[in-house]
């Protein structure tokens, strides 16, 4: 039952994995969320442009009409008396007032008068009036402005929100000021209009970003496409071309082989020719195969098997294969195992990979140097880590490593046989069995891989 559950689930993430699934799908995330930003920066710019242009048109009415009463009142002020032109100071409080007859007015109006000192005229009845309204706060901004001042409070209520506007009567001689006439109109149409407007802003904005993602997906993947056809032909082309290669070169090398056989009847500039022949010919065939696997790891043509592995057993059979070379260049390989811990996976293709990193671990050791293999558990996850006491590697290098063809030190990495691949593949492997490649080093005093798997 379990088995067949996890035949299932690897057989779902192996089409997951399909030629350029891993590069493409980053590459479509990033775009879908270009488009979803662009139509979120559209959306955005178009809601704040409606919504100022609404409220202009919805207040804009109303302004002009508060500032005409106000000047109705103050006319009323200079050349009659406060008590014409503030309807409270009457002893009874009349509510909000009709527009004044005959001078195109629109709204009902509430007027409150103030002094130069910004308190209530006395005998104002404000009776039934909200609090908010006759906050003295706008009086007093006029006053020290000395010019007209505008405010929306919540009266609360029925009337909501009330739109305010300060008018200073100028003094009798000119100087300083005799009061201030407040207009009230109220706005709790137009506020209830601006808030239907935002709130389906909102929802049209939220629905319309839903849309530009689940399309987005769709056009990123429709101009995807023809890249991934490119890529999926290149790797094609690769595997083709380093197949189609080991032939050739293996003849030349075989050739050569033979040459050298007989290199007493050669001269020794010709026997050292065929020499550097076969280095190069060797060389052109790690290349070749290297890439071969790279690509047959990017296609998925290369056949995994499923096999449970001990992992300090895999450990032991890597420092096993490298001890020759270990021993020609006087470095030490030692196993250190905590734990058991046993993975999932294809024994061949991880061994590879243990051996590519034991591999570069050696050449660029220092004679006497060491190379150590620790295996332990944490928690859930299996660890094996290659540390070595080599050369270190700058940090500028560190975030480079593992791109194809890519050499911290060109000239020495050729003179070793290194051809840029090696950690390439390793990490392709570790990434294909669900690990964790990690690679930290300090400069002239060691280099440590860490490679981390589900147990």
């Amino acid at each position: 039952m379990h088995w067949r559950w996890f035949a299932g689930y690897r057989g779902r993430q192996r089409r997951s994995r399909e030629a350029g699934a891993i590069l493409f799908q980053g590459l479509r995330i990033r775009l879908t969320l270009w488009y979803c930003a662009v139509m979120g920066g559209a959306l955005i710019l178009f809601g704040i442009a409606l919504y100022l242009g609404t409220q202009y048109a919805l207040f804009s009415p109303i302004e002009t009409d508060a500032a005409a009463h106000a000047q109705g009142h103050r006319a009323q002020w200079l050349a009659d008396s406060p008590l014409r032109a503030c309807p409270l100071l009457n002893g009874h409080n009349p509510g909000p007032l009709p527009p004044p007859p005959g001078q195109g007015f629109q709204l009902p109006e509430q007027v409150v008068c103030f002094d130069q000192s910004g308190s209530l005229l006395s005998g104002e009845n404000t009776s039934g009036i909200a609090p908010a309204f006759l906050a003295n706060t706008l009086a007093k901004t006029a006053l020290q402005t000395g010019q007209p001042a505008h405010d929306i409070v919540d009266a609360g209520g029925s009337e909501g929100q009330v739109y305010r506007y300060a008018l200073v009567v100028p003094g009798s001689n000119g100087r300083g000021a005799s009061g201030v006439i407040v207009i009230g109109e109220s706005v709790r149409a137009q506020a209830s209009a601006l808030s239907s407007l935002l709130m389906l802003l909102l929802g049209i904005g939220s629905v319309a970003l839903l849309g530009a993602g689940i399309g987005g997906l769709f056009l990123s993947n429709r101009a995807l496409a023809p890249a991934r056809l490119a890529w999926t032909n290149q790797q094609r082309f690769i595997a083709d071309a380093s197949h189609e290669l080991r032939t050739p070169l293996t003849l030349m090398h075989a050739d050569a082989d033979v040459l050298l056989r007989g290199r007493k009847h050669f001269d020794a500039d010709d026997v050292e020719l065929l020499q550097d022949i076969v280095s190069e010919v060797n060389h052109m065939a790690r290349i070749s195969d290297n890439l071969l696997t790279l690509a047959r790891l990017d296609t998925n043509a290369t056949h995994r098997e499923h096999e449970v592995i001990d992992l300090p057993q895999l450990a032991q059979a890597g420092a096993r294969r490298v001890q020759t070379l270990a021993e020609q260049r006087e470095i030490s390989v030692k196993v250190e195992a905590t734990g058991d811990p046993h993975i999932i996976g294809d024994p061949m293709l991880l061994e590879q990979a243990v051996l590519i990193l034991l591999d570069n671990a050696i050449k660029y050791n220092r004679s006497g140097g060491q190379v150590i293999l620790s295996v332990s558990e944490q928690g859930k996850r299996a660890i094996l880590q290659i540390r070595d006491t080599g050369i270190g590697i700058a940090a500028e290098h560190l975030p480079h490593l593992g791109e194809r063809f890519y050499r911290v030190d060109k000239a020495r990495s050729r003179q070793i046989g290194g051809t840029g691949l090696g950690l390439s593949i390793a990490r392709r492997i570790i990434l294909d069995h669900n690990g964790e490649f990690t690679l930290t080093s300090v400069p002239q005093q060691s280099t440590t891989v860490t490679l981390t798997f589900p147990m």
